[in-house]
């Protein structure tokens, strides 16, 4: 197993429960990792043939200049998307399966930026330079110094960079408040010379940001104001560098705050930071999110240790760690062990939860009782695949870091419907707004979408 932290790294939910969630705009806004809750599933009939060489349902195309991984978000007709530009003239990214873990020697002067882009021609709007200076931690081969998708409501943008600080902008460019969360090492803890950068994406619900700092000293998850980036709560995490984000659930009685761990999967209230509930189980390096549907959470890691995929109830109190030889409980629905994902966050598309490691071994599940229903692989078995699935119109969406996404329909034979070579390697997760699908690759953001006589025509300036 190769020892590489990165994150690049269904329906939709009811109203008011986060921010993002606009019942008046289900199928167009698309306010953080993944989509709201993290569930990566759009409404819309959405393509599934495309040919960027000939343009056919290539509806604009945008460079991005420098690195990043974080993934467009969207709301209404502005994207977000964050970079970091490096003083080298080609900074150093591998991508595909290997095992190497020393971290890049970059020590040039870099720009880290925040980008806003029309959602229907790919212009940019406005571009604003966060901080520069030399990074404070080095980065993976692989990885990148923007790693961390922002988050909007509609009103705010939240940019996380790590230790180079986190920003509120207002969704016109205006930078409300900063702050600087130290030194945020999220590098292999049984290695902490071979730094690997940060990867945690920050959420919103209502007036709160929520933000996971799994690192090297004193890990936390905390609470800040919306407002004015003063912390509300901060609880320390006794556990080991993830780079898994966080996701806030609501149900009776109950808003939580969901983080993935090695040592310390759990929930936390809301309002306090206090823990829920704790399970114990994880594999070493945890980079999945977790999140909710059918009334589950569904949770997974693949490193080193059990590597489990547990399904566990939003109602869990105190220590729900399986009994030996255990695959359920009280709390913990079902589990499998040995079969978790290292990158992807799996997704729950209709009945049916899909996971796929890194390799492209696919497996589909019933999402409520667990019951495997088919397993095969994607692309050659050389291929990686770190952006995490994402569905609509009856089909999920496959981007591999060789540059193909591959599209499947869902349902219990997940045939391959198409493959569709983007021309740069792929390490960012996809969004979906109003039918389109929005790919970032190396150096490009791309509009997906059926060509109509109204279409807009690619844009490949600057």
């Amino acid at each position: 197993m190769h020892c590489i932290a990165i994150v690049i790294l269904q329906f939709l939910p009811a109203a008011g429960s986060v921010a993002g969630a606009d019942p008046a705009a289900p199928n167009v806004h698309w306010p953080q990792f993944r989509g709201a809750h993290a569930r990566g599933v759009a409404l819309g009939t959405t393509p599934t043939h495309w040919d960027v060489t000939t343009g056919h349902n290539i509806l604009w195309k945008s460079p991005i200049p420098g690195l990043g991984h974080s993934s467009p978000i969207i709301w209404g007709d502005k994207i977000f998307l964050t970079s970091c530009i490096s003083g080298l003239k080609d900074p150093e990214l591998r991508v595909g399966l290997y095992g190497e873990i020393a971290p890049v020697n970059d020590n040039s002067q870099h720009t880290w930026h925040v980008y806003c882009l029309d959602k229907n021609t790919g212009k940019v709007l406005w571009e604003r330079q966060a901080h520069s200076g030399v990074p404070k931690i080095k980065r993976h081969t692989k990885a990148t110094h923007a790693n961390s998708t922002p988050a909007t409501d509609g009103r705010h943008i939240i940019a996380f960079f790590g230790s180079e600080g986190l920003y509120c902008y207002t969704v016109d460019g205006e930078l409300l408040w900063k702050r600087n969360l130290g030194v945020l090492d999220a590098g292999y803890w049984k290695l902490p010379d071979a730094q690997w950068e940060f990867g945690s994406s920050p959420i919103i619900y209502k007036d709160k940001v929520i933000v996971q700092c799994d690192v090297q000293n004193e890990p936390f998850l905390a609470a800040l104001d919306l407002t004015d980036g003063h912390t509300i709560w901060r609880t320390p995490r006794d556990d080991v560098c993830t780079w898994s984000s966080p996701t806030v659930h609501e149900s009776p009685g109950r808003v939580q705050v969901i983080a993935n761990g090695y040592h310390n999967i759990g929930g936390y209230d809301i309002e306090t930071g206090e823990q829920l509930w704790r399970l114990r189980g994880g594999a070493d390096i945890p980079v999945p999110t977790p999140f909710v549907m059918h009334d589950l959470i569904f949770i997974t890691s693949n490193h080193r240790g059990p590597l489990p995929l547990y399904a566990i109830k939003p109602a869990a109190t105190g220590d729900i760690t399986l009994k030996d030889g255990k695959s359920f409980n009280e709390y913990v629905a079902w589990s499998w062990m040995r079969v978790g994902t290292y990158m992807q966050t799996p997704i729950v598309y209709g009945e049916h939860l899909y996971t796929c490691n890194d390799g492209g071994i696919l497996s589909c599940y019933e999402a409520k009782t667990g019951r495997k229903v088919y397993r095969r692989r994607l692309g050659d078995g050389g291929t990686g695949f770190t952006a995490s699935a994402v569905a609509a119109d009856g089909k999920i969406y496959y981007a591999s870091e060789d540059g193909d996404v591959l599209v499947l329909g869902a349902g219990t034979d997940g045939m391959l419907l198409a493959t569709n070579p983007m021309g740069e390697p792929l390490m960012a997760t996809p969004a979906i707004s109003e039918g389109r699908l929005y790919i970032r690759g190396l150096r490009t953001l791309f509009c997906v979408g059926e060509k109509t006589a109204t279409s807009t025509t690619p844009n490949n300036s600057p």
